[in-house]
């Protein structure tokens, strides 16, 4: 097609594999347009989105109030560096910090970046503080922190790092919710320990609160910063603004990304005052950290999430969902158990569906509803946190059909 052609060219899969380095794998639909927890294809067919861009469409697909709030900046400030602040980042820290334990926040882009700039921190406060020597991280199997090469490091899924050694030094690996294996392995070399409140792409597992406060108090014994990797658990969608609230367990460094810019992509890392005194001037940045137009996008969702009405809908619709997953796993022998918190919430299939959680979600695509996987034995459900009746029931109802389709006759 030439420049002067005003025409676009229809898209579809085949076009991925033309022009797309082959990273992603991407399913057999190219959705052009979104409303609420709906999509249309460019095949003219309707889903209801239970994936959430991954939990990334808190509020779903082009909410009102973003797109208001997306435009308004638009027509002011795009974009200055981060040579200067601009008026829309300091809103949105002040926000944070009223409505968590932070003191301090650093804006970047991504899940990623916020775990980079965390592990970085912790790195560096230790080895000023303490020497050279404290400087092991300690993280947890099947957990996932974004795809940078310290952070796929850091992550306990050793499929992510074939190949891109050599690794960062420093970094072990213990059993989820395991508070004797977390005992043994915390020493003084221990400079940092990273967790997800909630493991999401290992599986929907949630950390008990005996585990979560285990975690605190071994920092608080060798002086170790604690980061809680809210990147997929934050903004609301537990039930509350931050998972780490519902266990009542303060860490030293919070991340967060995916639902804080509901689609428009912002991150953050949320810290005490003390801790951020150790990232000065010139020892950590990003070129579009703090972007406005991000940083306003994110103001509006925290203010329309963080109401207690509004949490308490995503617990009560979180809890009607897992209900009817349940209802559905027992029907068709499908899903031995459903776990997660509120909108954040995993079908582990039976023993007679081990490593099908794909075929699941690829027929209920077929059927019109989009969900995820967390792994190949759990199918993943992270939908809008505003997610209607209505959508609930229909992408329910599309979702049995499909599994009605895979039962053997």
């Amino acid at each position: 097609m030439h420049a002067s052609d005003s025409t676009p060219a229809p898209v579809g899969v085949q076009q991925f594999h033309d022009v797309m380095v082959p990273n992603y794998a991407p399913a057999d639909f190219v959705p052009l347009k979104g409303a609420g927890a709906r999509v249309w294809t460019a095949e003219g067919d309707e889903l209801v989105d239970f994936g959430g861009g991954i939990a990334v469409n808190s509020l779903g697909h082009c909410h009102p109030a973003l797109v208001e709030a997306l435009t308004e900046q638009a027509r002011k400030l795009w974009h200055v560096s981060n040579i200067v602040t601009n008026a829309p980042a300091l809103h949105l820290a002040r926000t944070l910090c009223e409505v968590t334990f932070a003191e301090r926040v650093f804006f970047c882009n991504s899940g990623a970046e916020a775990n980079e700039a965390a592990l970085k921190l912790a790195r560096r406060r230790a080895s000023l503080k303490h020497g050279a020597e404290k400087r092991t991280i300690l993280s947890f199997r099947n957990s996932f922190h974004g795809r940078t090469l310290f952070t796929v490091s850091v992550g306990g899924q050793p499929k992510y790092t074939e190949h891109f050694g050599p690794l960062p030094e420093g970094i072990e690996h213990l059993p989820y919710n395991d508070c004797a294996a977390l005992e043994a392995a915390v020493n003084d070399d221990t400079c940092a320990i990273i967790a997800e409140p909630i493991q999401g792409e290992g599986g929907v597992i949630p950390g008990n609160v005996e585990f979560l406060k285990a975690l605190r108090a071994a920092c608080d014994r060798v002086d170790a910063t604690l980061i809680f990797d809210e990147v997929q658990s934050g903004v609301g969608r537990t039930g509350s603004l931050y998972g780490y609230m519902q266990a009542d367990v303060v860490p030293d460094v919070l991340t967060t990304a995916k639902g804080l810019g509901g689609g428009f992509p912002i991150g953050a890392m949320l810290t005490k005052r003390e801790w951020a005194e150790y990232l000065p001037a010139g020892t950590h940045g990003t070129t579009f950290g703090g972007n406005p137009l991000g940083c306003a996008v994110a103001q509006r969702v925290i203010e329309l999430v963080n109401v207690p009405a509004f949490l308490q809908t995503v617990e009560a619709r979180g809890e009607a969902l897992r209900q009817a997953l349940s209802r559905i796993g027992e029907q068709y022998g499908v899903f031995r158990e459903v776990r997660g918190l509120g909108l954040l919430l995993g079908g582990v299939v039976s023993e007679a569906w081990a490593g099908r959680a794909g075929d699941i979600v690829k027929a209920g695509h077929a059927e019109g509803v989009w969900c995820l996987v967390a792994g190949p034995d759990v199918v993943r459900f992270a939908p809008p946190l505003n997610l209607s009746e209505q959508e609930m029931g229909d992408g329910l109802a599309r979702l049995e059909r499909a599994i009605q389709g895979l039962v053997p006759a």
